[in-house]
């Protein structure tokens, strides 16, 4: 008797099991990112809460510039994965080439224009005098690793781009290694260095990211493929190709540039409240950074099937993959407020054990799990957009709701209201819940128009 044949899956359960498959490496590659950042904030605030706050003022700038250049080389993640929707895998390659070209001059510029306008401008912004000097000095070096970390950023987006996420994610790690064994020599000064703070966690941040770089060129030099996907071949010219990707960059740098300015901005309205203040709201930040990393991967997850989809001309593959990529967002949004709610206080004393500081970060970090949910879904839903062509809605969305909003609102709430670091974070929780609400009603309304 013949056996009956497998079912096949359907389509949402494979779009569900390539979009965990796709995003599992990559989250994990993200959340080395920030397992970096949470590195030298664990051991900068144990050393020292003066010093944790000068380390938070001096990367507030630099995450700013640090996040625009990640969203200038979107187009090299979305353009790769257009391309092999179309099946035409042999021009990755020149996708790459230019994507290693614009990570490059990106990240000299950045460093340059950083490195001129930062400590000027944490010294007009109305911080004390020895805060405003602490900050400028671990800035300038923070500004010295955006070349390295640019051009990681692109090798990682084409292989993300080809549905390889994995050796990024192992270089990530290795390079948390890296970061842990310069950040515990370089901060408290072991075996007789001078004592660094925040500024010797920024030389331990750029040893980690050049490292970065190498260590990802070095893995696509010597893939099999590289040679069959174009990497060393020179591409034809092709100025539309080169257009678009630029186009796609230059939607998702800006809507970076604006939402993490207004984050920043956040930084310097702590600190016009106290020292002790912008202490607490680095801790909050960096948990809320922590769990951003996740949707963070789900969003390219849900760019590459997106892209795929857009690029085979499938629309009822770009929606139900959107849809697919929502609803595990959601639920993840949900699951690590639930999570995080009841462990807050412990969560604080992880970062410090000054007393001061972690009864005014616990509070806060309670009500940051309000914003979660709503954050969590409008970066995929940015990104989703992003994949099928409408790259400058999800920036005229984070204008509005983190410049426009979020900003004003959170100096009203925290300084003429005195709410302190809680009115910080209900203005991110207003914010969050209007950008996610505008994206999720984009992408459902352009659902309904290419049905």
């Amino acid at each position: 008797m013949d056996r009956p044949a497998a079912q096949e899956p359907s389509p949402v359960r494979k779009d569900l099991t390539t979009l965990l498959t796709l995003s599992g490496p990559v989250v994990l590659s993200r959340l080395g990112i920030m397992a970096m950042g949470l590195t030298d904030a664990v051991v900068v605030g144990r050393y020292s809460a003066t010093e944790l706050g000068y380390h938070a003022l001096g990367w507030a700038p630099t995450s700013v510039v640090l996040t625009a250049v990640v969203g200038l080389l979107t187009g090299v993640q979305v353009m790769t994965a257009r391309a092999v929707g179309e099946g035409r895998r042999d021009k990755t390659g020149a996708v790459l080439r230019r994507g290693l070209v614009y990570s490059f001059w990106i990240g000299l510029v950045s460093t340059a224009v950083l490195a001129a306008v930062g400590p000027p401008f944490l010294h007009a912004i109305g911080l004390e005098k020895d805060l405003a000097d602490g900050a400028s000095r671990a800035l300038l070096v923070f500004a010295l690793s955006l070349t390295g970390y640019a051009i990681s950023v692109a090798c990682s987006f084409w292989l993300e781009g080809l549905s390889r996420p994995g050796p990024a994610a192992t270089a990530m790690w290795a390079a948390n290694v890296v970061n842990l064994a310069l950040v515990l020599l370089f901060v408290p000064g072991t075996f007789g260095l001078p004592a660094g703070g925040a500024v010797g966690a920024a030389w331990a941040t750029f040893g980690a990211r050049t490292f970065l770089a190498l260590a990802m060129l070095g893995f696509i030099v010597r893939m099999g493929e590289a040679r069959a996907l174009g990497v060393f071949t020179k591409p034809e010219p092709d100025r539309a190709a080169a257009t678009e990707q630029r186009r796609i960059g230059y939607g998702a740098g800006v809507s970076n540039f604006l939402e993490v300015s207004a984050f920043a901005s956040m930084n310097v309205i702590a600190g016009w409240i106290s020292g002790l203040a912008v202490a607490a709201w680095a801790i909050v930040l960096n948990v809320a950074a922590i769990v951003f990393m996740v949707p963070l991967g789900l969003a390219t997850g849900a760019a590459v099937l997106v892209g795929k989809a857009y690029g085979a001309r499938d629309p009822a593959g770009v929606n139900r993959a959107g849809a697919v990529a929502f609803a595990v967002t959601g639920v993840f949004g949900l699951i690590i407020s639930l999570a995080i709610w009841p462990t807050a206080g412990l969560i604080a004393q992880g970062y410090t054990t000054d007393p001061a500081t972690i009864a005014m970060a616990a509070p806060a970090l309670v009500l940051a799990c309000l914003f979660f949910f709503p954050d969590c879904l409008q970066v995929v839903a940015a990104q989703a957009l992003r994949a099928r062509g409408d790259v400058w809605l999800p920036t005229y969305t984070h204008l509005a709701s983190y410049i426009l909003v979020m900003t004003p609102l959170a100096w009203w709430f925290a300084i003429p209201l005195k709410m302190g670091i809680d009115g910080i974070v209900w203005a991110v929780v207003i914010a969050s819940f209007l950008s996610g609400g505008l994206l999720l009603g984009r992408f459902w309304m352009l659902s309904r128009r290419e049905r």
